[in-house]
This record gives structure tokens, C-alpha cells and sequence, in this order.
């Protein structure tokens, strides 16, 4: 399961997830880093089948309207120390990747994970 972090997410995301065993890119590794558009990451999501997490709405409006990208995890806390945020994905994410296998629109927030239908 290969992971694409959007810009507003920490870089130390990107490390917590792999340690965990996932394949991870952050924005940062990219070329424009965190000058990239989300239509070039949209567009390397589904070219290289990765599961964008973001906090962008932008990318909830593209897969309610044109199921792009395939898979979204959507992460609306709203500003929230990195701490605590980080947290959240150590306590989260083995449950969030199993919830993928059958499910393409995730959320976490500040006390949930929901999965959308």
C-alpha cells in the first residue's frame, strides 16, 4: 500500500508511516515540493497508485465528482499541534491502511476515523 502526503501534512508524517512499513512520498520529494499543483498529484496518484492524504478539500471535491484520486484519506482536524497530530496517525494508521483494503474515502478527525460510502 503506497501513500502520497499532501503539503500541509508534516514531512515527519511521511517518516512515522514508513517506519511503520508503508511506501510513503511526501510532497516535499517531489520535484516543485510544496509548490505542487494538486492536479500533478492527482495525476502521479493514479499513475503510480497511491492513496493521497491530505487536508485539502479540494481533493474531496475531485473524488465525490470524479472519483479522483481512487482512494482519499481526508484528514480534517483543523490546526492542531504537529504533536498531536502525529499521535493521531502513530494510534491510527495500522487501522486506517486495514479499513482501505475495502474502503476508498477515509476521514480522521480529531476522535474518529470514518469511513464514507
Amino acid at each position: 500500500m503506497k501513500f502520497l502526503i499532501d503539503a500541509q501534512l508534516p514531512f515527519l508524517l511521511a517518516e512515522i508511516l514508513t517506519q511503520k512499513g508503508f511506501e510513503v512520498l511526501h510532497t516535499n520529494q517531489l520535484p516543485n515540493k510544496d509548490k505542487t499543483s494538486d492536479n500533478e498529484i492527482r495525476e502521479l496518484s493514479l499513475k503510480d497508485d497511491y492513496i493521497i492524504i491530505t487536508k485539502d478539500s479540494d481533493f474531496m471535491d475531485s473524488f465525490i465528482v470524479h472519483k479522483i484520486p481512487k482512494k482519499l484519506l481526508i484528514v480534517t482536524t483543523g490546526n492542531i499541534k504537529n504533536k498531536e497530530l502525529l499521535n493521531l496517525f502513530r494510534q491510527n494508521f495500522v487501522n486506517i491502511a486495514e479499513l482501505f483494503n475495502e474502503n476508498d474515502l477515509i476521514e480522521l478527525n480529531n476522535i474518529d476515523i470514518i469511513v464514507h460510502g
